[in-house]
């Protein structure tokens, strides 16, 4: 692991500390107490998964599998049991996370590569948006920012802040103006520039009488318009800290525009990151970027296992 990954995972440990405090905690207490695996001890396991926000049916995957395992070695140090429970919480949320790609690697001819962002306002969206930009730029693309959500005053104001701060150019129109015509007028000009990624803000709430999925479904068609395959990403950005309602927030919205992938912020805000094993699972979606704090680069590229090995790894 290079300066640059050893950065990165120390800091994804350190935004997972809350969630390390009391699920990995109530796990290791859990095998320090029992010292072997017996249906007592799968059923109070269960129940730690479950109120961590992991869901049901990941839990019950999980038990499943440590169950499974059981049955074909026999497990009787804390380590084994460690392990054993480490591997098998790894292997549900590898089985429904990863996307098996590089999240700053393009496939050929989606030249620019269009990602509208979605979400209800208080996620974090705007904020997610600039980082987003700002990994983009350091990976060495050439980005352009749409400002679709016209509705909310803050929103082109907080994004011209993150937009310098990330060193890429926004395109935006007057407040009120139609969404989808600032989606357009933004793709037509990174065709026009040679951009290598776009990435379109949305409206998380209306302040008129229109739907706010219509509109959604609007900004989508009309990007299409401009390019036959965009967008390319639809990605659903969701706060960790409202745990099982983030769900209900991605069948709504994947219902509406198809999401293409999750991001998950605020998960240093919350001891529920569980959340993340059971909105993957549910939505059978890849999670693209976790937010771990509040700096520019605090974005994070999801990595399952990495993230499991940061919620498991004792403190030095």
């Amino acid at each position: 692991m290079g300066f640059f990954d050893s950065l990165k995972f120390s800091r994804l440990k350190e935004g997972l500390t809350k969630t390390r405090d009391t699920l990995v905690a109530k796990v290791n207490r859990l095998i320090f107490a029992k010292g072997k695996i017996d249906d007592e001890f799968l059923t109070q396991l269960d129940e730690i998964l479950i109120t961590s926000d992991v869901g049901v049916d990941t839990s019950h995957r999980i038990i499943e599998g440590i169950k499974k395992k059981t049955k074909e070695h026999k497990y009787e140090s804390q380590e084994e049991l460690n392990n054993l429970v480490r591997s098998e919480i790894t292997n549900a949320l590898v089985m429904t996370s990863t996307s098996g790609r590089d999240p700053f690697e393009f496939p050929p001819h989606t030249k620019p590569y269009v990602i509208m962002v979605v979400g209800v306002n208080g996620v974090g969206k705007t904020t997610t948006i600039g980082k987003l930009a700002h990994n983009y730029k350091s990976a060495g693309k050439n980005v352009l920012i749409g400002a679709a959500d016209t509705f909310r005053a803050a929103a082109n104001e907080q994004l011209e802040v993150w937009g310098k701060r990330a060193g890429v150019e926004i395109i935006q129109q007057l407040h009120g103006s139609d969404p989808a015509s600032v989606a357009f007028d933004t793709v037509k000009a990174a065709q026009s520039r040679g951009a290598d990624v776009v990435i379109i803000d949305t409206a998380g709430r209306l302040h008129t009488k229109t739907n706010l999925m219509e509109e959604l479904k609007k900004i989508k068609r009309v990007i299409t318009k401009v390019s036959m395959e965009a967008p390319h990403e639809v990605l659903l950005v969701l706060d960790a800290t409202t745990g099982q309602n983030a769900i209900q927030q991605a069948k709504l919205f994947n219902e509406a525009v198809e999401l293409t992938g999750l991001v998950i912020t605020k998960l240093d805000g919350t001891a529920k990151g569980g959340v993340v094993f059971a909105i993957s699972n549910t939505m059978k979606l890849p999670v693209r970027f976790i937010g771990v704090g509040e700096k520019i680069d605090d974005l994070q590229p999801f990595d399952p296992e990495k993230f499991v090995e940061a919620l498991f790894e004792k403190e030095q």
